[in-house]
């Protein structure tokens, strides 16, 4: 079907997304929401991730997304056995009506983030429906496909992007740097109607279902979407269109395998996601850092000598990053730390990049700071083999990063964010970038609506 007016519409089914009765924690069987809330998976297990959340509530939905046993099967059994015990004991609900979820994400500094989730039509890269845009490890996919084959539900959406028609939700740069209050200047303008906009911000005029406040201050907000007429103008919306994998790619790839598993027509041939118009709300783009275990800071240096051209900088954290920003406009550009110092890498030898950088992909793909890290820096200059946990640990926060190595006598590579352009560009092309290249958020909260297969 090729729908006119949608600039990614192609000769192909674009998004399906349907409606469904969501599993929500009665908030009279639990002490409040924000405590039995948490972010997804892979953000409480990595580095800098919040791992008390396993002890914070007898009722958190980690003992779901990530359960604590002594082998990896008995942990699944463990994550099933107390899904079955939560929605005995009413602690888990159905929603009475199937239905889509309009869902906010607000900050105390003007960040806003409106979406709705849903469960999406499962599709092979190869359609061109859904793009991925990062590689996947597969003992990941297998841990998360044991964990939903045995809970036989989805128990946290994935974030994906579309680019809807409408204006933006105010100034766009506003909303990605969270600078300036006010975020829901012109939220109910610039969109039309019998759009998912339209039906995404007249929802949110309302009285929403749940609301609660987490520990990292992101206030949240849902509402359930029933009307038949408003699921058709969502629907009808969405058909031509495409999204970009934001964050959830393993996610993804399991829903691929769990279909795959599952004769069509069948409840695994859909899974839960957010999906986000970031023409409307465009998302926060940051760079994911890189620590090198076991290499200090001077051997670094040391190795790229001639080869970049690098330069010390004795000032604060941010000033350090506003260099390697402006250094970013001109190429590939990178900050050591780990030293009590920052050192500023950029303008590579040109016959460095051309040795290492297979020249098999795009120019924009070569380009990348990601790129030039892996392909060069930490295979041919450095020799740090980038699947090895006991070589390199990939960190979000950038203060986290740099205390680290000066703690540990390690290297921090500072990375600057990709825009969200080009890791589309470069998705549509069937281009993949180098793992962790960069971090898409607000991530949605896990816990605030589940999905069991078979209610």
């Amino acid at each position: 079907m090729k729908t006119a007016g949608h600039s990614e519409a192609t000769t192909r089914r674009g998004l399906e997304l349907t409606p469904f009765r969501g599993l929500r924690y009665d908030p009279d069987r639990v002490g409040s929401l924000s405590s039995v809330t948490s972010p997804p998976y892979d953000v409480v297990v990595r580095p800098d991730g919040l791992h008390h959340l396993q002890s914070a509530d007898p009722h958190n939905i980690v003992r779901l997304i990530l359960p604590q046993a002594g082998t990896p099967s008995a942990g699944t059994e463990q994550a099933s056995d107390t899904l079955r015990r939560w929605l005995a004991e009413g602690i888990l609900v159905a929603d009475p009506a199937p239905g889509l979820y309009v869902y906010e994400q607000r900050d105390g500094e003007g960040m806003l983030q409106r979406g709705i989730i849903g469960t999406l039509r499962v599709t092979e890269p190869a359609e061109g429906v859904v793009l991925p845009h990062e590689d996947v490890m597969p003992p990941v996919v297998a841990d998360r496909a044991a964990l939903m084959r045995a809970t036989r539900a989805n128990l946290e959406p994935l974030l994906l992007t579309y680019r809807g028609d409408g204006a933006t939700a105010g100034d766009p740069a506003r909303t990605n740097t969270g600078t300036a209050s006010g975020a829901e200047a012109g939220t109910a303008s610039g969109v039309g109607a019998g759009t998912a906009a339209e039906v995404i911000e007249r929802t949110a005029s309302r009285p929403p279902l749940l609301a609660t406040t987490t520990e990292d201050g992101f206030r949240h907000r849902l509402w359930s979407v029933t009307d038949p007429a408003d699921l058709a103008r969502v629907q009808a919306d969405l058909a031509g269109r495409q999204a970009l994998i934001a964050d959830g790619h393993h996610r993804w790839a399991t829903y691929r395998r769990l279909r795959l598993e599952h004769p069509s027509p069948s409840p695994w041939d859909y899974g839960l996601v957010l999906l986000v118009d970031t023409a409307r709300y465009p998302l926060r783009v940051r760079a994911i850092h890189r620590l090198l275990h076991g290499l200090p800071v001077a051997d670094a240096l040391d190795a790229v000598d001639g080869l970049f051209r690098v330069r010390r900088l004795d000032v604060p954290l941010p000033r350090a990053q506003a260099a390697l920003a402006e250094a970013s406009r001109a190429g590939n550009s990178f900050l050591l730390a780990g030293d009590g110092a920052f050192h500023l890498l950029d303008r590579p030898d040109p016959k460095l990049l051309a040795r290492t950088v297979p020249a098999d992909r795009p120019a924009a793909w070569r380009s990348l700071d990601a790129t030039v890290l892996h392909a060069t820096l930490l295979e041919h200059v450095w020799r740090v083999p980038e699947d090895s946990p006991a070589h390199i640990a990939y960190i979000h926060d950038t203060a986290a990063t740099v205390e680290k190595a000066e703690r540990d006598g390690s290297t921090a590579v500072l990375m600057h964010p990709v825009r969200e352009e080009v890791v589309r560009d470069l998705a549509r092309q069937g281009v993949t970038m180098p793992r962790k290249s960069t971090s898409f958020g607000p991530k949605p909260a896990s816990g605030l609506v589940l999905r069991a297969l078979e209610i």
